[in-house]
């Protein structure tokens, strides 16, 4: 997919509106070679989805091996939205909390006493975290109303061709 057709996709309305949700889903290949995919805190930069994680979360051996993921945002709601990403993770080891994790947790419910509790408890608890950048070589948005998965949109065409014979 081409840089300007990816920027295409997320800059859709639905894209942003997904890209502003607190939670993707990551998918990656473990070390042991099976599949992973984690519910993780995600923001967006503009052109990359920067996730955080401790320096030693397993996910970062597996990434560093492959560093080829896909993401999942989506909602609840019937119809879904569906935004799905590919891309290579790069990982930015860092000293201290990264400004995009404690954005990325900035909608969760809580009070301000909450929130100066569990930044003090963050910041007391980590010595430093890994950024990991996604920067999107893919992406298709689903919205089930204008776009649909490629293989309903095989069936929704096959069954076109049928009623037009």
């Amino acid at each position: 997919m081409r840089p300007n057709e990816i920027a295409e996709v997320l800059n859709r309305p639905l894209s942003r509106e997904l890209l502003a949700r607190d939670l993707t889903r990551l998918a990656y290949v473990a070390k042991d070679g099976t599949p992973r995919s984690i519910p993780i805190a995600f923001t967006w930069n503009g052109s990359e989805i920067i996730l955080c994680t401790t320096k030693n979360a397993p996910k970062l051996h597996a990434l560093r091996r492959n560093p080829m993921v896909a993401l999942t945002i989506d909602t609840e709601a019937h119809p879904p939205k569906i935004l799905l990403i590919r891309g290579r993770a790069e990982l930015d080891v860092v000293d201290g909390i990264p400004e995009e994790y404690l954005q990325m947790n900035g909608s969760y419910e809580m009070t301000p006493e909450q929130r100066v509790a569990w930044e003090a408890e963050i910041r007391s608890l980590y010595d430093g975290m890994v950024r990991i950048v996604v920067t999107p070589t893919w992406a298709k948005l689903i919205d089930f109303e204008t776009t649909l998965p490629s293989a309903v949109e095989e069936l929704v065409r096959r069954r076109a061709e049928r009623e037009q014979s």
